[in-house]
């Protein structure tokens, strides 16, 4: 068996896209919000230029870092700690509408929660990798990721992001399945967890009013099912080719926020169809490049760590895509590599440069 030289170069390539098509979309739809809002077009602009040139330098170290680095269990015990106070810290910041999930440094927000996902899933990796013999004894394999995942679920929710703590339930949740857990356990965890979920649902009325919005935006268009209604407007003006670049309406004040969470619904807007699949098959190669590497990982803890980064990204990206397009209820989960916000795009670059290490280690006959 031979080891590869070279990192994935159709990952890279994707994901590189994805960078470069963000820095014009969040120009394209902040321009004038920025402008009439702080009398700076260029305000978004310039902040996710400098994210993007962080981003990629993370990148570009990440890959280089071999993966198997992280498989040290001080170093993860330091990072969970690390990330779990920041998580409690986050909670006494300034409220932001209405949550507190950032922390702000010099004009730009860090938040935490993006990070969460990382640490737990390096943490999930190491767990699997040392107890996957016998992951069908629950209180043997589970039960430290259990605590260390609930606990950072729990974190995220006070703040509260529902969105991002579902994400993460996820993301482990696929790592554990890939493990071989039992498929009873998991229908008895989904219905175990219905109630849970059920509760945390109705328990904030933003919650309800976004599930009953889902269910019938137009039964409240200018209330709760005004986001979902303008995101379909714009993605039906768009047709095949789009309004052209810079020339969408919906963004000029009638899409709350066009530049985070519903840039999908501009793209669609000015770049049409033809734009806007071009942005799902740039996500649908990092899936299946990412459970490519996944699969040929030389070791359990890369093809776990691989599985768990991928699904972070690509499972993001397809669950954004969905609300914009009125097939899920509405969420504040951005699109990753693309939205405008820079703790998911660090985060997000992370992730891939780490991928990016692991495709370097695959095992090849010869």
């Amino acid at each position: 068996m031979a080891r590869k030289l070279k990192s994935d170069r159709v990952l890279f390539t994707a994901t590189i896209l994805l960078v470069c098509a963000s820095v014009v979309m969040v120009y394209s739809a902040s321009a004038v919000v920025a402008l009439e809002r702080y009398q700076q077009p260029y305000l978004f602009l310039t902040k996710q230029l400098l994210w993007a040139a962080l981003g990629v330098a993370v990148l570009a170290v990440a890959m280089r870092i071999d993966y198997r680095t992280y498989r040290n269990e001080p170093f993860l015990w330091g990072l969970l700690a690390v990330v779990g106070l920041t998580l409690v810290g986050v909670l006494f910041s300034p409220p932001v509408n209405g949550t507190r999930r950032w922390f702000g440094f010099g004009g730009l927000g860090i938040q935490p929660s993006e990070f969460a996902k990382v640490a737990c899933v390096l943490f999930t990796a190491l767990t699997l990798e040392r107890r996957m013999h016998r992951i069908d004894e629950l209180k043997y394999s589970l039960l430290p990721i259990g605590i260390v995942v609930g606990a950072m679920v729990g974190l995220i929710l006070l703040q509260p992001d529902f969105g991002t703590a579902m994400s993460l339930l996820l993301i482990v949740a696929m790592m554990v399945f890939a493990a071989g857990l039992h498929y009873r356990y998991f229908i008895g965890t989904i219905l175990a967890t219905l109630p849970v979920l059920y509760v945390v649902l109705v328990s904030a009325p933003y919650r309800r009013r976004r599930l009953l919005a889902f269910w019938d935006p137009w039964a409240d268009p200018l209330g709760d099912g005004f986001q979902v209604i303008q995101s379909l407007i714009a993605v039906g003006t768009g047709g095949v080719r789009g309004l052209g670049l810079m020339a969408g309406v919906q963004k000029l004040f009638y899409l709350p926020e066009p530049h985070t969470d519903f840039i999908y619904a501009v793209i669609g807007e000015e770049l049409g169809l033809i734009g806007a699949s071009g942005v799902l098959i740039c996500f649908c190669v990092i899936a299946w490049r990412g459970m490519r590497i996944a699969v040929r990982a030389e070791d359990p803890f890369g093809s776990f760590v691989a599985l768990g980064l991928t699904t972070m990204v690509a499972a993001q990206a397809f669950v954004n895509m969905s609300v914009v397009l009125g097939m899920m209820p509405t969420k504040g989960i951005p699109l990753p590599l693309v939205s405008n916000g820079g703790s998911s795009l660090l985060v997000s670059l992370l992730g891939i440069g780490v991928l990016l290490n692991i495709s370097q280690h695959e095992a090849t006959d010869g």
